[in-house]
């Protein structure tokens, strides 16, 4: 930090210079001549307080403390006030210690003349009274250490190291971040550059095994005429059994290739690869040499970990610009930009239950808490731009959705449980609750919408593109539509037996996906109320509740709360949950609603409970968030063939 700040004045006195600003440039070399904190240089500031202490001027050691104080170690946490306590008592006993060694008695009297009202009190300072009146305080037990060479070493090699990490974590204005952003991205232009040679290595080596493996389904050519039959060998001639039966298959081969209606050739490669007739997956596998167009459509560039939680993760969310954030008690935002920083940190005193990204602008949040609160959070300005209290009947803020034109947000609130706060786990189906409609720019409530048969809680919420629908998962099980033009509901299905954990729009907006407590991933067809059109049974570790087991027969169960499933920007591969990390599938379509699993990203030691999916940039973005408070993100790159 030291080294950044003597760049930046020297950049800051070239500019006044460049400007002609020439009274702002003596203010400023007045100013940093007369700088307490010595451009943050630990070694400088040491020099000062001996300085102080050579010259026997108490008052200017203890002003100058007391600045260090409140410039500097005011800003720790309580833990580490003994810290500070114990370098200010080691400071002042070096300034005895000084004032004694180079025998000036009337400043070790007048040390405790003037500090002995403040210090009388303190218990490590009971003995110290008595210094003055000894003939060799050198010699006497409790006062030896502190004459040696070794203690006033140590002494100043603590304090040496205590500013030196103090200065190390301090928040730092943009300026003076320059230097870390020039090498990072000198880091990151490594990176790319490595992960270019890679990629193109990997095309290269796919080319090859393409090449060669289409040259192996092929025969040589042969010319056209009669084709001669070889006569089975007979069982006396044994030695050459396996020439004859060599030229049997191949000759069958050649039958074979001459009654298809296209002949292959060499020189044709991209004709035979069209004629040529479809393969099975097995053999598809092999003909294209282990291909990653075919078998695996992404490839992992990289994973990252953010893990400054120390509880399990409730919601992890991106938006446009690559924002994430993360709920538990407390919340983080980070960015990316290329490399994860966190950007803002808000603590709660009641449980956050939801979030959402507010549409415009994107760098508001919407926080629901447990107590009937919702906040609009500017994470540029750090601050709490409003806090709306709901209904104190329903004060568990389950969903929140932001309409794509942002005028308005959706709330889902819902009625304590009745075993108490339950938090962490889902209200029950018994449980009423209201559907909300907010106006997000007067901060007022607009609509109340009705819930039929009866008011329950809503767990999950989602926008089409335009907003004109709104679906939502209850705990009764019902799948709710909402005409968001008419609020109303015209469509409302059982969707599963239990609750439904989380449900989204599919990429044509036709059907609906939706998980549920029966542990089913099913597609819905909105044009036909209660209409399966696929249907797929999850693992637990895909839908929950999630368990995390430990030693000594510890276990931790969380039910569903984030969203469970995400896809990608075409609609094609979704993103699931699982014990060890995210897994994409491709969505094969038809009645039955295969899933099949393409590829894990994993990185995870405990089970995985709430995924996104970012594909606002050219490398999509996979997000999972873990009950051990660890969030992966993984960028990969879709495969072309």
């Amino acid at each position: 930090m030291a080294s950044a700040v003597e760049r930046t004045d020297e950049l800051v006195r070239e500019y006044l210079i460049y400007r002609g600003f020439s009274n702002a440039l003596k203010q400023l070399d007045a100013d940093i001549k007369a700088d307490k904190d010595k451009g943050f240089r630990v070694d400088r500031i040491l020099e000062q307080l001996q300085q102080l202490v050579l010259s026997f001027d108490l008052a200017g050691l203890r002003e100058y403390w007391a600045y260090l104080e409140k410039r500097l170690f005011s800003r720790l946490e309580d833990v580490y006030r003994s810290t500070v306590h114990k370098l200010r008592t080691s400071l002042y006993r070096y300034y005895v210690v000084s004032t004694i060694q180079r025998v000036s008695p009337e400043k070790t009297q007048e040390f405790f003349l003037k500090l002995g009202p403040e210090l009388q009190g303190q218990v490590e300072w009971r003995d110290w009274f008595v210094l003055p009146f000894l003939q060799a305080p050198e010699q006497n037990p409790l006062f030896a250490t502190y004459f040696s060479r070794q203690w006033a070493d140590t002494f100043l090699v603590s304090l040496h190291n205590f500013l030196s990490v103090l200065f190390q974590f301090p928040p730092q204005p943009i300026l003076l971040n320059f230097d870390v952003e020039v090498q990072r991205m000198i880091t990151v232009s490594e990176e790319n550059e490595q992960l270019r040679q890679m990629l193109f290595a990997l095309q290269m080596d796919c080319r090859d095994q393409q090449e060669q493996s289409l040259v192996h389904h092929k025969l040589p050519p042969y010319e056209y005429g009669p084709v001669k039959e070889v006569k089975p060998p007979s069982p006396s001639s044994q030695p050459g059994a396996p020439r004859h039966r060599r030229i049997q298959e191949h000759e069958k081969e050649r039958k074979e290739l001459f009654t298809k209606p296209t002949v292959q050739t060499p020189e044709k490669k991209g004709d035979s690869e069209v004629d040529s007739p479809p393969l099975e997956p097995s053999s598809r596998a092999a003909a294209q040499g282990g291909a990653p167009s075919l078998e695996h459509p992404f490839i992992k560039l990289s994973q990252e970990e953010y893990g400054e939680h120390h509880s399990s993760i409730m919601h992890c969310s991106c938006e446009g610009k690559l924002k994430m954030l993360s709920v538990f008690l407390w919340h983080q935002v980070w960015s990316f930009n290329p490399m994860m920083q966190t950007k803002a940190t808000i603590m709660s005193k009641s449980p956050l239950l939801s979030l959402e990204w507010a549409t415009k602008p994107d760098r508001l949040l919407l926080l629901g808490s447990g107590v009937g609160t919702v906040r609009l959070y500017d994470t540029d300005a750090k601050k709490n731009l409003y806090e709306m209290n709901i209904d104190e009947a329903h004060p568990r803020i389950l969903s929140l959705a932001c309409s794509p034109s942002g005028s308005s947000f959706i709330c889902s609130a819902a009625a304590l449980s009745r075993g108490g706060t339950g938090e962490g786990r889902r209200v029950p189906v018994t449980a009423s609750g209201q559907l909300l409609l907010w106006d997000t720019k007067t901060v007022k409530q607009q609509l109340r919408f009705s819930l039929e048969p009866e008011p329950v809680a809503i767990n999950c919420t989602a926008f089409n593109h335009n907003g004109n629908l709104l679906v939502t998962g209850a705990a009764d099980g019902i799948i709710r539509l909402f005409d968001m033009q008419r609020y109303d509901c015209p469509m409302s299905w059982r969707a599963h037996d239990g609750e439904v954990y989380s449900v989204e729009f599919s990429y044509d907006e036709n059907t609906v996906y939706s998980i549920g407590e029966d542990g089913k991933f099913i597609q819905w067809n909105i044009h036909r109320c209660g209409v399966r059109q696929s249907e797929q049974a999850l693992a637990q570790e895909a839908t929950g509740p999630f368990v995390l087991s430990g030693y000594s027969g510890y276990k931790q169960v969380q039910t569903p709360r984030g969203r469970l499933f995400a896809f990608d920007s075409e609609g094609q591969h979704v993103l699931t949950c699982s014990s060890s990390g995210g897994v994409i599938h491709r969505l094969t379509g038809g009645e039955s609603g295969a899933l099949e699993a393409v590829l894990s990203l994993g990185g995870h030691r405990a089970p995985v409970v709430t995924v996104d999916w970012c594909s606002a940039v050219d490398c999509g973005t996979c997000l999972t968030g873990s009950m051990d408070g660890k969030i992966k993100l993984s960028t990969l790159l879709a495969s072309k063939s």
